[in-house]
This record gives structure tokens, C-alpha cells and sequence, in this order.
């Protein structure tokens, strides 16, 4: 049985992108970082993927020092490698490559003691379709409510 601990979601990948398909990645990190990610001290909203070299890096996620690290703790913003079969790292590489694609990391979670990464292969969304997502989500709210308040009267 697999025990997962989600830990931060991008909540903006979802607003900005069409998410077209989704991998899971490991991410190599050092001790003081893993120890600041259990505790939830992660921010990955302005974080992106990309390949370098035949192999996956993860930029501008930010993972704040651990308090109790003393003087040996690490740099909160540097890059981080992302781990996955070669294969996997070649389809990515091809498919950020092509226009309009770009590799999103949508929520970072602890999976079996494992700090692990969910990437997303994204298409910008235009204004007009993120306004268009919003209306929807308002809809559903607003039928959602008046089921609920429906029920609530028939009793």
C-alpha cells in the first residue's frame, strides 16, 4: 500500500495551462532540504522543468532553509535535479521542445519516505480561456448550492 503526503500544489499551473499529460519524477535533494519539505516549507509557483544535457532540472523552486541546520544548510533557490528513467527524460526533452509546450511541476508530495515531483506537459492558456474556466467553476458552485439547499428543504 502506498502512503502519499502531498506537501504543495501549484494551483497556478492549473489557471495557466492546459495540462496535457503528467509524469512522476524523484527529486535528488540534500538533508537539510528534505527535512524543510516534511515540514511544508516549499513554494513551487514560479517553478518550471527543463532538460539540460539528457537530464531533468527543476528552477526558481524555492526550499526554505532548514532552522535547525545550523550552519551547513543549503541554498534555498538552486536548481534541483529531477529523477526519471532515461526514456522518459528524452520523450520530455522532444516534447518541451516543440512550440507552445512547456514542462510544469504541479505538486511535490511524499511518497513512501520519498520526496517526488508531479510534472506536467502544459499549453498556455489564453485570457479568454482562463475567464471561461473561472465562469464554469462559478457555475458548477452556484448548481452545487442550490442542490445542496434543495435537499436540505425537502427533509
Amino acid at each position: 500500500m502506498e502512503n502519499i503526503k502531498t506537501i504543495a500544489v501549484n494551483k497556478k499551473a492549473y489557471h495557466d495551462y492546459h495540462i496535457l499529460e503528467s509524469y512522476e519524477a524523484g527529486i535528488a535533494l540534500k538533508g537539510s532540504e528534505i527535512k524543510s519539505v516534511r515540514m511544508g516549507r516549499v513554494n513551487i509557483k514560479d517553478a518550471y522543468a527543463r532538460p539540460e544535457k539528457g537530464e531533468l532540472w527543476l528552477h526558481n523552486s524555492h526550499i526554505s532553509a532548514y532552522q535547525a541546520g545550523g550552519f551547513n544548510t543549503h541554498e534555498p533557490d538552486r536548481r534541483r535535479k529531477l529523477l526519471m528513467h532515461r526514456n522518459q527524460i528524452a520523450e520530455l526533452e522532444q516534447t518541451a521542445n516543440q512550440k507552445g509546450l512547456t514542462l510544469v511541476p504541479l505538486r511535490i508530495y511524499i511518497k513512501n519516505g520519498l520526496a517526488k515531483l508531479e510534472i506536467g506537459v502544459g499549453r498556455g492558456k489564453k485570457q479568454f480561456d482562463k475567464r471561461d474556466t473561472i465562469a464554469r467553476r462559478e457555475t458548477e458552485r452556484i448548481v452545487e448550492r442550490a442542490m445542496k439547499s434543495g435537499a436540505r428543504k425537502a427533509r
